[in-house]
């Protein structure tokens, strides 16, 4: 039996410039993001029957590969040239569609249990690169590559997306007192719903052909260095404000990515306290990001689960091989 844990990621900030469309014309893409303690775990074990199972929301058991519904799943297979004989399992801390990257960590982190099964190791990047081959390349999902590498390096990163389809993973080494604050300032409250994000994300690779949504996502990717800097100097409070300003960006990049209930809580927190947010993900639905001292006060005012998150140091790993 073989079992992965692969982090879930949290973005701060330039989230949309590692769309093939903007990176590919503006030179490069960046964000800032991190990795947090909320995992996907990947379950191997031999199937006593020369068959493969494989088991999420619903169980599939199939003779051969290509029968597999499971897309991901039957194309991380492919890529490992796995057969039969395997059972396949998969668990999250937090349920798919809510923004955190959860797909992009499935696949990473199955492609880790797939290797681990042949006796390969393999590196972070290749997991990485090859996960964002199998969702964008082979499946032809409309998603960037930041989920793919924070997945699977861990930690808190400067991630830039080149032209020629490299990725540096840049780790932003911050002190152990920095780190606690920022964990302590942040946390996550869910605004309810799941959802697919390709919907939205189909019309934000369209409108990145509009100068005004190219000029503001050319903003968004400004702001991956200013956080950056802010956090290297300590500069903590300045966070909130970088993610505010982020956020109004975002916002109009597509319909879609808010509605009035997200922007009615979001409202209630910089009254609140709130020094500023984002809500992750393509939008419409899942978690808001706030930073804040002021958390108890923001828990009374918002009324939503709320979730806490510290952030993971080390990436997908197997946690369990026998």
């Amino acid at each position: 039996m073989i079992i992965t844990r692969t982090p879930f990621r949290v973005s701060f900030a330039g989230g949309g410039s590692d769309l093939r469309d903007f990176y590919s014309q503006n030179g490069y893409g960046v964000v800032v993001s991190t990795a947090i303690d909320k995992y996907m775990y990947i379950v191997i074990h031999p199937y006593f029957h020369d068959k493969i199972r494989v088991k999420y929301s619903r169980t599939e058991d199939v003779d051969n590969i290509d029968e597999i519904q499971h897309p991901i799943v039957r194309e991380c297979l492919k890529k490992v040239e796995i057969g039969k004989g395997i059972e396949i399992a998969s668990f999250a801390d937090v349920p798919a569609g809510t923004g955190l990257g959860s797909s992009s960590a499935f696949t990473v982190g199955l492609l880790n249990a797939l290797y681990a099964c042949k006796g390969k190791v393999v590196s972070k990047e290749r997991l990485a690169r090859e996960a964002c081959e199998i969702e964008i390349d082979i499946l032809k999902e409309p998603i960037g590559k930041q989920d793919q590498y924070a997945s699977a390096f861990g930690n808190i990163n400067y991630i830039r997306f080149n032209r020629d389809e490299t990725v540096d993973v840049s780790p932003i080494l911050l002190t152990e007192p920095v780190k606690k604050r920022l964990e302590k300032n942040l946390c996550l409250y869910h605004v309810g719903g799941e959802r697919r994000a390709g919907d939205i994300l189909h019309e934000q690779k369209n409108n990145i052909l509009d100068e005004g949504k190219f000029q503001n996502l050319k903003k968004m990717v400004s702001l991956t260095d200013e956080l950056r800097d802010a956090l290297l100097s300590e500069k903590i409070s300045a966070v909130g404000d970088i993610l505010h300003r982020g956020w109004l960006y975002k916002k109009a990049l597509a319909s879609g990515i808010t509605n009035g209930n997200i922007d009615e809580l979001y409202e209630i927190a910089m009254k609140s306290g709130a020094n500023g947010g984002k809500l992750l993900g393509a939008g419409g639905t899942g978690f808001l990001l706030l930073y804040s001292e002021y958390h108890q006060i923001l828990r009374e005012h918002l009324r939503c689960r709320v979730l806490p998150f510290t952030i993971d140091r080390e990436g997908t790993k197997i946690i369990f091989y026998e």
